[in-house]
């Protein structure tokens, strides 16, 4: 009875603890530093380049209306153009996320001569949203960038705040 009951603690405590090994969202990473980040929105990669070259590459989710820059707020576009990281979200409701610097001086003045909002906090961040099917739609943010909760672990974990982001059509 006793070993018995022994077997199961033991079995539990293990099961206990590797189910909050895989909860830790927090990674790290101890590899070559990610100098670029690329996303060409029309192949919908995200591609991780370090001094050497390609570090990883992501196939990612865009702004429910993605081709085009993003001009206003609402318009569900993902912006295009030279950005950097500028912030880091470890409570998103998207699981993680890191910041783009958009909307930048000419975004904010584009939109202002036309007496409206660029809109902003545009994210890479996981998803999808609950609801959203991620093999049924994948173009489903509001501009943002979307990969999967494990991958913007990994993002999360490899890009550093100040780090540049070309985002292209």
């Amino acid at each position: 009875m006793i070993e018995k009951f022994s077997r199961r603690i033991f079995c539990l405590s293990g099961m206990a603890a590797f189910l909050s090994g895989c909860a830790n969202k927090f990674r790290s990473y101890s590899g070559p530093e990610v100098t670029r980040l690329r996303l060409y929105k029309s192949e919908r990669l995200l591609v991780l380049d370090g001094v050497e070259g390609v570090l990883r590459t992501y196939p990612v989710g865009l702004g429910f209306a993605p081709t085009g820059h993003k001009q206003f707020e609402g318009d569900g576009r993902t912006p295009e153009g030279a950005y950097t990281i500028d912030r880091r979200n470890p409570d998103s409701l998207f699981h993680l996320s890191i910041g783009i610097s958009y909307p930048n001086d000419a975004d904010r003045a584009f939109a202002a001569a036309r007496g409206l909002s660029p809109g902003g906090d545009i994210f890479i961040h996981g998803g999808p949203r609950q609801g959203i099917d991620p093999l049924d739609k994948r173009d489903w943010t509001a501009g943002c960038i979307s990969v999967t909760d494990r991958q913007i672990e990994d993002v999360y974990a490899m890009v550093r705040d100040g780090t540049p982001i070309d985002i292209y059509a």
